[in-house]
């Protein structure tokens, strides 16, 4: 089996040092970890963001919130090491994740781990995946997020499963936040990803 790095990215007013510990217990045996951290400054929380936005944060972004994503891509982009990658992230950083398969990186891409999240590019995803060989998908959400509705986020799992990418659904009825109780089912996931380098 080949040594990787599992790259997991944190939310908006998030850190790398926040996701740091979660990513650590999650890592296969024997992988790296990178924990990116965004560069925009939240005005009033604190921490980082990859985009930033003032209205209905269930609407599509605007073209200023666009441009933000692909910077924050660029940016993680140029941070990766070489080897295969299993990406992920929770809210902000699972959307920033997804969106990578879009660009050359997904050739080394082995799997994914979407957290709370969704995609801010349904239209482009849609397009990119069936030009690529599926890989697997570890997708967590809750019943009771007021951040990223449920709708929201299955629109993003149900372009990997019309694609006929293998996903694993991991639901629970908690809030915005990672359910440690199916911690074991995910770490199980993302260690057959691992396992398929």
């Amino acid at each position: 089996m080949d040594n990787g790095t599992l790259v997991m990215l944190h939310g908006m007013t998030g850190t790398s040092d926040k996701m740091q510990p979660l990513a650590e217990r999650l890592c296969p045996s024997g992988w790296d970890v990178l924990c990116p951290q965004a560069t925009i400054e939240h005005p009033t929380r604190g921490g980082f963001a990859w985009w930033l936005r003032a209205d209905d944060p269930t609407l599509p972004l605007d073209d200023y919130s666009m441009g933000q994503v692909d910077e924050s891509m660029q940016q993680v982009i140029s941070q990766m090491p070489d080897g295969p990658l299993i990406v992920g992230g929770f809210s902000q950083g699972g959307a920033i994740a997804s969106a990578l398969l879009e660009t050359d990186l997904q050739e080394r891409i082995l799997g994914l781990v979407l957290l709370g999240t969704k995609t801010v590019r349904p239209d482009s995803l849609t397009a990119c995946l069936p030009f690529l060989h599926p890989r697997e998908v570890i997708w967590m959400h809750g019943s009771s997020d007021h951040l990223v509705p449920m709708h929201l986020a299955v629109e993003q799992v149900e372009i990997f499963e019309a694609a006929d990418w293998p996903v694993t659904r991991l639901e629970h009825e908690k809030g915005h936040m990672v359910n440690l109780n199916q911690f074991d089912e995910l770490k199980a996931a993302i260690q057959r990803m691992a396992d398929s380098a």
